[in-house]
Order: C-alpha cells, then structure tokens, then sequence
C-alpha cells in the first residue's frame, strides 16, 4: 500500500520555471548559458532554480572547464513515476471493488 509520494521533489517540479528546466534536460545536458538561451530566465533566477533541483536529486552536476554542465537524473523521475503508478493501482482496484467505508 503506497502512504505517501514525496511532496518534496512535487513542489519543486511544480514551478513551470524549473519544470522547462527538466524538460531541456531530458533531450540533452546544457550549461547555463545554454539554459539562459533556452528559457529567456537571468543567470541568477537560473542558477536558484538548479540548486533547488540538485538539492532535490534531480539533476547532476558535471564541472567542464569554466562551464558547469547539468544532467537530468532518470532514476529520479522514474522513482517518481513509480510513486504514482502504485497509486493509480491502488485506486483502480479500490474502484473495482467498490470499496468504501460506511457513512
């Protein structure tokens, strides 16, 4: 029985900034620059919304020269995907069976 999925990593991929940021990252590993270019957002609000998704696990830091590339971390997501699978399960047998509690 699945209790709870990590409000944590949802309430960050909920802001449509660091949300474009993810969906970049999924094509290819970008520098700020390239990332600055891409969504229009300043280096600094950028650079915030990155810590926030490293801090959550979502994204890899990898230095190259005085460049600082970031990489999407699949695992992360996938785990996150498994999360609200086992809910769908769930609620899929619960209205199978039409369970419910008495009133």
């Amino acid at each position: 029985m699945v209790t709870s999925v990590d409000s944590g990593v949802m309430k960050v991929l909920a802001d449509p900034l660091r949300m474009q940021i993810v969906r970049l990252l999924a094509d290819e590993a970008l520098c700020t620059t390239h990332l600055v270019a891409e969504t229009g957002a300043r280096q600094t609000n950028l650079s915030n919304h990155l810590r926030v998704l490293r801090e959550a696990g979502l994204v890899d830091v990898e230095p190259c020269g005085r460049f600082t590339d970031y990489r999407l971390r699949p695992h992360a997501l996938e785990a996150l995907a498994a999360e609200y699978t086992k809910l769908a399960t769930q609620a899929r047998e619960t209205a199978e069976s039409q369970r419910k509690r008495p009133c």
